[in-house]
């Protein structure tokens, strides 16, 4: 006899706990529809995750347990319904899956295994669950897990289940995007699949809250550890598999070890209804840029569209990476809730402004020019009197920067529009960037995008349409700030194709600076670009929040004291 499981990969917001359930019932609803028995949602898919210190806030984990509750009379009653949900008992609070049936919450399983590290820090608001829990439906043995759970297989509860001879292991999931995550999640749970020798349902949250962009990718796998089904990434999806419901003796009324949790709900109905191929095929993956430009577009999507900001404006300096940034915001936004201004100086090219048209001319957005040069000119002539006979510096290259800034924020003002910064990882890692200039805006969409991997994403965007949309001249351009006559940016920087290579060595990886020298980097040029990481943390602490795409993002990632004394290039007295 076979019965379906309904795998319900939703987007959540977090707080919204009205609209949150609605989108929780309906997808129940669709689930029971098309023949699931047994439905499943995502890790705190009541709250939104991450919901941080929400958890601290008594009332707010009331307001959840009393929607569960609500909810458990809503969802279809003849289903199992996992719910993930943040649980409190008396001074003790959890990361939870409650477990409805018949119109009422039969259990509630704890999540045993609390990440605390990256973006992770569940610790901090969380208590740790201390036993598994097993659904026993007729026949059908179920366990639960809760993402970080199948991560660790060294468990005495792993080997609990392991011994309970489950039919299929059911996790619930919220597990963020970065470059190279999707391939090391289904690794993991081919693992955990193998080890306990059952199917495996893993279903994943999607959509973007802060920095964090969650993937969708919901899995079923055999207990070979073979992929049976999988769910599209970026989007919300239903994904149905049928189990096998074997013929056994039933664990009894008083269960004994292994599993001292089991929870009885009566033998679920058989299946009457057959799945279509497009129900249990498996989705086809995406491609490297494909995906990284799918997680800019859902990041970038729900953090304006949650926040209710109606339109986007773009600084469009005729540059690769503002070119990239507008790019990115018509094909997630659409052009008609994108804006772009051009702010020329007396530096900037004909090439770049020319460029900044022509793109947002084949973006088809709002475009406007707003010469900084009179402006710039009333800053000098006011300032000099403070600097006499001093020669034009950086204090004037930046001047031009937050006279921009300036401008793009009034129209924000006065248009309720959301600032898209334009700065990548490259420049804030090493400070080429300036505060309250560049960096000014509400959103910074590419912060976590490696200068090498923005010319990728641009030359796979234009890829993707029958002419080039991103102007290749904008591409084929040595890049500069034109901040100064004849700049460019390797006047200040190294190469960014060694750039590059040297940030993710010191950041991602946290490799010393002598190792990095010994991979056949110039110690000069090392050291040069870490004290420049290092010093510019106060720039990065006043930044805007961004998409994270690699494996360790500034931020909530990576969180370096602003005050900091230690450099690894000078040696003895840290002074």
């Amino acid at each position: 006899m076979k019965s379906i499981i309904g795998l319900c990969q939703i987007n959540p917001t977090v707080g919204a706990l009205d609209r949150n359930r609605e989108l929780i019932v309906r997808a129940a609803a669709r689930a029971s529809k098309s023949g699931a028995a047994v439905i499943v949602f995502p890790e705190l898919a009541l709250s939104g995750y991450p919901p941080e210190d929400l958890i601290l806030k008594r009332h707010f984990l009331e307001d959840c347990w009393s929607q569960i509750s609500r909810i458990a009379t809503e969802v279809p009653s003849e289903s199992i319904t996992l719910i993930g949900i943040p649980q409190a008992i008396d001074t003790h609070v959890h990361n939870a899956a409650a477990v409805l049936y018949g119109g009422r919450i039969v259990a509630v399983y704890q999540k045993m295994i609390l990440p605390n590290y990256g973006v992770f820090d569940e610790k901090r608001v969380f208590d740790a669950g201390k036993m598994p829990l097993i659904i026993q439906a007729g026949s059908l043995r179920l366990g639960i897990h809760i993402c970080e759970d199948s991560w660790f297989l060294n468990q005495d509860a792993v080997q609990l289940l392991k011994e309970a001879q489950l039919d299929i292991l059911l996790n619930l999931s919220a597990s963020p995007y970065h470059r190279g995550k999707r391939a090391i999640r289904e690794e993991t749970l081919r693992r955990t699949a193998t080890f306990l020798n059952t199917p495996l349902a893993y279903c994943n949250m999607v959509g973007g809250q802060d920095e964090l962009v969650f993937d969708g990718g919901s899995l079923i796998l055999d207990a070979q550890g073979q992929v049976i089904s999988r769910a599209r990434q970026f989007e919300e999806a239903q994904l149905l598999a049928p189990v096998e419901t074997p013929e056994r003796t039933l664990i009894a009324e008083e269960p004994t070890p292994p599993i001292r949790r089991v929870v009885h709900v009566p033998a679920l109905p058989p299946t009457r209804k057959a799945l279509s191929g497009s129900e249990i095929d498996v989705e086809p993956l995406m491609d490297d840029y494909n995906e990284v430009y799918s997680a800019l577009k859902a990041g970038l999507r729900d953090y304006v569209n949650k926040n209710g900001f109606d339109k986007v404006v773009v600084a469009l300096s005729g540059g690769i990476d503002s070119a990239v940034v507008a790019a990115v915001a018509v094909d997630t936004l659409g052009p008609e809730r994108v804006a772009g201004v051009t702010m020329p100086s007396r530096y900037s090219s004909e090439g770049t402004r020319g460029d900044a048209a022509l793109l947002a001319q084949n973006l088809g957005i709002e475009f406007h020019e707003v010469p900084i040069e009179s402006i710039f000119a009333a800053f000098n002539h006011e300032l000099a009197p403070l600097w006499p006979g001093r020669e034009p510096d950086v204090a004037e290259e930046n001047l031009q920067a937050r006279i921009r800034g300036s401008i793009i924020m009034a129209l924000s003002n006065k248009f309720n529009w959301l600032v898209l910064t334009t700065g990548n990882k490259s420049e804030l890692a090493t400070g080429y960037c300036t505060l309250y200039g560049d960096m000014v805006g509400g959103f910074a969409l590419i912060k976590d995008v490696p200068k090498m991997l923005v010319y990728d994403l641009a030359r796979w965007r234009n890829s993707q349409s029958p002419e080039p949309v991103i102007p290749p001249s904008t591409i084929d351009r040595a890049p500069s700030a034109e901040l100064r006559p004849d700049q460019k940016d390797t006047d200040s920087l190294p190469p960014y194709e060694m750039l590059d290579q040297i940030v993710e060595r010191y950041v991602e990886r946290d490799e010393g600076i002598d190792s990095i020298v010994a991979a056949g980097f110039e110690a000069e040029i090392v050291q040069r670009v870490c004290r420049l990481i290092d010093i510019s943390e106060y720039k990065r602490r006043q930044g805007a929040p961004g998409v994270k795409i690699t494996p360790k993002a500034f931020g909530r990632d990576r969180r370096m004291p602003i005050t900091n004394a230690y450099r690894e290039y000078v040696k003895g007295d840290q002074r």
